[in-house]
C-alpha cells in the first residue's frame, strides 16, 4: 500500500486535495500545480468556488493572473462537493482554528471538515492537518472522526500527519516553497508518505517524532512572538512616561550583532496566529495541571494596547483643548499588518469600537481593504467603505496600519492631531507616538 502512494507522489500521478482555499490553502495549491500535480480544491464557500473558476482572486496578494495560469494548466479544479475527496490520494486540511468567547479552542471547523471527509475515506489516502492547534488535536479530534465513519484505522489503513502552516502573506523574501516545513506523524509510514509529498514542493522538510510535537512546534513559534511583542509593548508604556522614544531605542539596540532580536510595539496584536495560538496551549496545559502565567501575562499586555492608544489619544486631545465627542477621526489602516488585505483579529476594529463608544465620528482609509466584509467579532462594520481623502479634514488621524502605498506624511497634514502607533511619520508638533 505504501509503495503505491509513494510511487504516485514520485511520478506526480497522485491527486492532491486542499481543503480551505484561503491564505494558506491557495498558495499550497499553486505550489503543487507548479510541481506537476493535479489539485482539487475544496471550500464550503460557494462564492469562492465560483470566483476561482472564473480566475478571480479574493486575496489581494494573489493575482488573478496567477489563477488564470493555474486554470490554464488543466490540473486545477475547485468544488464544494466533498464526496469528490475520494478521488484524491492526499488531502491537506487548512481550515481556521479561532477561539470561543471564553478564549477556548474552537474546533468546529476541523470537526465539520473531518465529518465532511469521513464518509469518503479510502485505504491508502494521506490526510495532513495544517491548522494551528493544541498538541493532541490530530490524534484526539481528527483521527477518531475519520475512523468512525469510514470504519478504517488511522495510521494503518490510511496515513495521517500534522504539518503546521508557516505562511506570511505578501512576504517578499519567503514564499510557501522556500520556507522549511515541519512534518510530524505517529508512525514511520505516515511520516514517510507525508515527507515524500511535501518534499516535492518545499525546499526542506524537517521531520519530528510525532504529530503532537509538530503541533507544539507551531505554538512555540507564535508564543515566542507574542511574548516578545508584549515585552516591547510594556516597554513602550514605561518609556513613554520617561519621555523616551521606544522606536529609537529599538533601532539603536538592534545594531548589536548578537544576543538581540528586534520586535516592535503596536496598537495590539492581529492576524490569525499570534493573538490566538498561545491560548490553545494555555487551555491544553490545564489538562495537565500546569499554569501558563508567562503566556497569559503577555496576552493581557497585548490585549490592553488598544485601550492604551485611546487613553493617549484622549490625553493629547485634552491638552490641545479638543473634545472626543463629536470629533471627526480618520482610522488609517484596518488590515492587521501592512501590505496585506487580511483583517483577521485586527486591533483596528477594537480601536474603531472604542472611539465610537466615546462619541467620535470614525471613517477609515485602507487601499488594501476597500470594503469591510462580515466579521465574527465586529458585524456592525460590515459594508463600511474606505474613504477617499481628497478635500477631507479631520480632528485626529490614527495610524493603525502603515501600508507602504499610503502617503502618511500627507495624511498627517489632514489632521490637527496624528496618533501614530506604527512609527510611520516623523515627530512633529501634531504627531504623537502611541
Amino acid at each position: 500500500m505504501i509503495a503505491d502512494i509513494l510511487r504516485k507522489i514520485q511520478d506526480r500521478k497522485a491527486r492532491i486535495g486542499v481543503v480551505g482555499l484561503g491564505y494558506v490553502g491557495l498558495p499550497l495549491t499553486k505550489e503543487f500545480i507548479n510541481a506537476g500535480f493535479k489539485v482539487m480544491g475544496f471550500d464550503v464557500d460557494a462564492e469562492k468556488i465560483k470566483m476561482l473558476k472564473k480566475s478571480k482572486s479574493y486575496i489581494k496578494h494573489i493575482n488573478s493572473s496567477l489563477l488564470e495560469k493555474m486554470n490554464a494548466t488543466g490540473r486545477f479544479s475547485a468544488t464544494d462537493d466533498f464526496s469528490k475527496s475520494s478521488t484524491c490520494d492526499a488531502i491537506i486540511i487548512c481550515v481556521p482554528t479561532p477561539l470561543t468567547h471564553n478564549r477556548e479552542p474552537d474546533m468546529s471547523y476541523i470537526v465539520s471538515t473531518a465529518e465532511s471527509l469521513a464518509p469518503y475515506v479510502r485505504k491508502g489516502q494521506l490526510f495532513s492537518l495544517e491548522s494551528t492547534t493544541y498538541p493532541g488535536t490530530t490524534t484526539e479530534v481528527l483521527c477518531p472522526i475519520l475512523e468512525k465513519k469510514s470504519k478504517l484505522k488511522a495510521n494503518k489503513d490510511f496515513y495521517v500527519a500534522f504539518s503546521p502552516e508557516r505562511e506570511d502573506p505578501n512576504n517578499k523574501d519567503f514564499s510557501t516553497s522556500t520556507i522549511p516545513k515541519v512534518v510530524g506523524a505517529d508512525t514511520a509510514d505516515s511520516l514517510k508518505v507525508a515527507k515524500a509529498m511535501y518534499d516535492t514542493i518545499i525546499c526542506r522538510t524537517v521531520t519530528v517524532s510525532s504529530s503532537a510535537t509538530a503541533e507544539a512546534t507551531k505554538l512555540v513559534e507564535n508564543i515566542f512572538r507574542s511574548v516578545n511583542i508584549a515585552m516591547v509593548n510594556e516597554l513602550k508604556l514605561i518609556f513613554d512616561k520617561m519621555g523616551i522614544d521606544i522606536w529609537e531605542v529599538i533601532e539603536a539596540a538592534k545594531t548589536k550583532p548578537f544576543g538581540f532580536m528586534p520586535f516592535y510595539p503596536g496598537p495590539g496584536l492581529g492576524g490569525h496566529c499570534i493573538p490566538i495560538d498561545p491560548f490553545y496551549l494555555t487551555w491544553k496545559a490545564r489538562e495537565y495541571n500546569c499554569s501558563t502565567r508567562f503566556i497569559e501575562l503577555a496576552g493581557e499586555i497585548n490585549t490592553f494596547m488598544p485601550y492604551y492608544v485611546i487613553q493617549r489619544t484622549l490625553e493629547e486631545m485634552n491638552s490641545r483643548g479638543m473634545v472626543m465627542k463629536g470629533s471627526k477621526i480618520l482610522l488609517v489602516g484596518v488590515a492587521y499588518k501592512k501590505n496585506v488585505d487580511d483583517l483577521r483579529e485586527s486591533p483596528s476594529f477594537m480601536l474603531w469600537k472604542l472611539l465610537e463608544e466615546k462619541g467620535a465620528k470614525v471613517e477609515y482609509h485602507d487601499p488594501f481593504c476597500p470594503l469591510v466584509p462580515k466579521t465574527r467579532e465586529y458585524p456592525q462594520y460590515t459594508g463600511k467603505k474606505s474613504v477617499s481623502l481628497k478635500g477631507k479634514k479631520y480632528d485626529v488621524a490614527m495610524i493603525a496600519t502603515a501600508h507602504d502605498c499610503v502617503n502618511h506624511k500627507e495624511i498627517a497634514k489632514l489632521a490637527k492631531l496624528v496618533i501614530d502607533t506604527r512609527n510611520a511619520v516623523p515627530k512633529g508638533r501634531n504627531v504623537v507616538k502611541a
